[in-house]
């Protein structure tokens, strides 16, 4: 392959991995691996300075500006910096830096904050706007979303007239990890790392989400003042810390060992910090040395940014055990030799899955390579076949869950295992929220702060235990009173009049969700017909398919189930359909609801069609038999006449119902 080929090639795969990274919050490789790609870029173009171009990535700021705020053009720019992974090009650095400033340098180090860079511009004291750093010089009004960060100081203490601050917004690890562990009981997608965690907080439109999120921001740095001008780095910070903000930690230092010492001790130290870091920062002290040093295109030849490579270490896998997830996921683990890496001491590092463990073929008592670059939790990635003692055998994941003894599953499209416990003690709280969730048994007031105290408190092991509380016992849980406590057992009482179908869907059987509920309830009529069905009469079914079959009865057969089945009958729970028997006038027919409907919800026409035997669907196509439109009706409209398919008002709908 030829230079201009693979400079082609690696400017593509930037482009690429930096607009996920920037843009959509979304990475695909890790951040060393990127530098890794960015550095052999910068090879290249030294080697070839014909080839360098002024839209390679080696010569701007990553991230472009999102369409979705307006635009904010910086006072001034928002300049990214050179990344340096040695000690030998740190020293590199500070001996040319002292010999074009004549010696006599002072310099600061600071843990560079692995989040998302801002601008924020204070007017007489308050905040007024405030910016996302964009391509550097023009990012994107999101003043509203940070008036939502937990720390941001509104006001400012004695400020000047204007003054703009720049600051790294982040997720703090703590805040990150219970984040995740909510999302995964309600059965959201969890967030990648702390960083993207953050981005994405912060593009969020709407800004209550951006508070729900728990972001903070620290200040490093003094883009522009209207008042008295500081003469260093360390000052700029002491004033912005008087003014009220939360500032990065640094230390001033003389020589390149001091330095050097600094950032060695920052990275050992990082587990400390509450934030995640990727790197220190080395800078120049004295502003007035920075002025005459200036900057690149992209970068101030001021400073530096010392990125931490990820580090690998070998050690022995002591055993393997396997921990059971709140979603009924059981994950692998290798219990390992203690490994400082990262700052931390690592004991147990994660084998993903059973997939994962097969392709390297750990197996206990190999020596294994374990890494952690920057990420939560640490990772085998190699085992030393060289180094196996005689007598391994290779790992397998157990057929019944560790927790509870039930039969596991693994997912037909993917590589998780399942265990298939109803009642199993580490799905407790995924388990209960589902079942009080709006599209199961719709227990108003039962969300997941409630849902998490009755689990803590033991008064809720299984969702047949909410039939059993009492109003007197549920009051004495942290922040709920009398008042508060009856109105939820009164949602409890009322639940127990649902139709079956929600009582199929609160049960969480796999591929039954609210439709496929709708359409068992309608059909067998009772929770007693479906236990007895056989695997050919649920196949009958339309929509039934052969595994979502299979699972219904796996699930109605499971030991855990059948007692859970018992204990809410005895609770007084309906197992009947209660929908209204209608004829089959819909029968074989399929209509699509668009636009604002005036005289029911689209739930509520929805459930009209399917009990006529119809069905209701989200899109337009040929085998659609008429589309429901309402006021301000859009796209489903036109390619319903587009492909000739019949549109009916609310009007003809009611004749056809009547």
């Amino acid at each position: 392959m030829d230079y201009l080929q693979e400079i082609k090639e690696i400017r593509e795969k930037l482009e690429y991995y930096s607009r996920l990274y920037y843009d959509e919050d979304a990475p695909a490789i890790s951040d060393y691996e990127y530098d890794m790609l960015n550095n052999r870029l910068k090879e290249l173009e030294r080697e070839h300075p014909d080839a360098i171009t002024p839209d390679s990535p080696t010569q701007k700021v990553g991230g472009h500006r999102s369409e979705k705020f307006s635009p904010v053009t910086h006072v001034v720019p928002l300049e990214s910096l050179a990344d340096i992974f040695s000690y030998e090009d740190l020293e590199d650095f500070i001996r040319k830096t002292d010999a074009a400033l004549g010696g006599d340098v002072v310099y600061t180090v600071e843990p560079k904050i692995d989040g998302l860079s801002m601008a924020l511009e204070y007017r007489n004291g308050e905040f007024w706007q405030g910016a996302t750093r964009g391509d550097g010089v023009t990012g994107e009004d999101v003043t509203e979303n940070l008036r939502m960060l937990r720390n941001i100081p509104l006001r400012l203490k004695n400020a000047p007239e204007r003054i703009v601050v720049r600051g790294e917004v982040y997720m703090a690890r703590d805040v990150f990890l219970a984040q995740n562990a909510r999302r995964e009981v309600e059965g959201e997608k969890l967030l990648a790392n702390p960083r993207n965690a953050a981005a994405g907080s912060m593009r969020q439109l709407d800004p209550q989400v951006t508070r729900d999120r728990q972001l903070d921001i620290i200040v490093f740095n003094v883009q522009y003042t209207s008042g008295e001008q500081p003469r260093t780095h360390a000052e700029s910070l002491d004033m912005l810390e008087a003014l009220g903000f939360y500032t990065v930690p640094h230390a001033v230092f003389h020589t390149v060992e001091e330095c050097c010492a600094e950032v060695r001790r920052i990275g050992e130290d990082r587990e400390a910090l509450p934030f995640d870091i990727d790197g220190a920062v080395v800078k120049v002290n004295d502003l007035a040395q920075r002025a005459v040093l200036g900057s690149t295109s992209k970068a101030p030849r001021w400073a530096v940014a010392y990125k931490y490579p990820p580090e690998e270490k070998p050690s022995v896998v002591r055993d393997i055990v396997v921990q059971v997830g709140r979603t009924g996921v059981l994950t692998p683990k290798a219990v390992v030799e203690p490994v400082r890496l990262a700052g931390t001491t690592v004991t147990n590092a994660t084998l993903h899955n059973q997939d994962f463990i097969d392709k390297l073929d750990v197996r206990v008592g190999d020596t294994v390579i374990v890494r952690k670059a920057g990420e939560i939790i640490p990772e085998v990635v190699k085992v030393d076949l060289s180094r196996r003692p005689a007598g391994t055998v290779p790992f397998r994941l157990p057929d019944f869950c560790p927790e509870c003894g039930s039969p596991v599953v693994r997912d037909p499209d993917g590589a998780a295992v399942r265990c298939t416990g109803v009642e199993c003690p580490a799905q407790r709280l995924r388990t209960l929220i589902h079942f009080a969730s709006r599209e199961a048994m719709d227990i108003e007031g039962l969300g997941y702060s409630l849902a998490e105290a009755l689990v803590n408190s033991g008064m809720v092991k299984t969702p047949a235990d909410l039939y059993s509380l009492d109003a007197q016992s549920v009051a004495t849980l942290e922040r709920m009173g009398k008042k508060s406590a009856e109105n939820l057992i009164a949602q409890i009482e009322k639940s127990k009049e649902q139709d079956l179908s929600r009582l199929l869907c609160a049960f969480g059987i796999r591929q039954v969700g609210q439709k496929a509920a709708k359409v068992l309830s309608r059909t067998f009529g009772s929770l007693e017909a479906l236990e007895n069905a056989s695997p050919m009469e649920l196949m009958a079914v339309e929509d039934i398919g052969p595994i979502t079959a299979e699972n219904v009865i796996t699930w109605l057969q499971n030991e855990q189930s059948r007692h859970q089945i018992r204990l809410l009958r005895e609770a007084g729970v309906n197992t009947e359909s209660r929908e209204e028997k209608r004829d089959n006038r819909f029968l074989g027919q399929t209509f699509v609801l668009t636009g604002a409907l005036t005289k029911y919800t689209r739930d509520e026409a929805s459930a009209i069609i399917e009990s006529y035997g119809g069905k209701a669907s989200s899109s337009v196509s040929k085998k659609t038999s008429f589309v429901l439109a309402g006021e301000n009706a859009g796209s489903k409209l036109d390619k319903a006449r587009t492909l000739g398919v019949p549109v009916i008002s609310e009007d003809e709908f009611e004749d056809m119902i009547r």
